[in-house]
């Protein structure tokens, strides 16, 4: 960072080859571990524990984790919920 800015590499998001290869190679064999875990736990005849394990575990690469949020409350008061009554109503 001689100029105090990065400069030369490889452009931000550009894959290294190590990764495609590696990617692609698995994409030809045909059956990915995903594919794996998702074909048992579909497969109505496995064992309970077998499904939960594929379930568990692909998971993560289906849906992904929400975000914690800050909602800002403003100067540090507590937060206030209000309620009608139409709203205890439902309670």
């Amino acid at each position: 960072m001689a100029l105090g800015r990065k400069t030369g590499g490889r452009t931000r998001g550009t894959p290294n080859r190590a990764s495609t290869a590696r990617q692609e190679s698995v994409s030809n064999s045909g059956l990915t571990p995903l594919d794996y875990m998702l074909n048992l736990l579909r497969t109505e005849n496995a064992k309970p524990e077998d499904r939960k394990w594929a379930a568990q575990t692909a998971a993560p690469y289906i849906h992904p984790k929400l975000a914690n949020v800050d909602i800002g409350n403003a100067g540090g008061k507590p937060f206030e919920v209000k309620l009608s009554d139409s709203d205890t109503k439902l309670l």
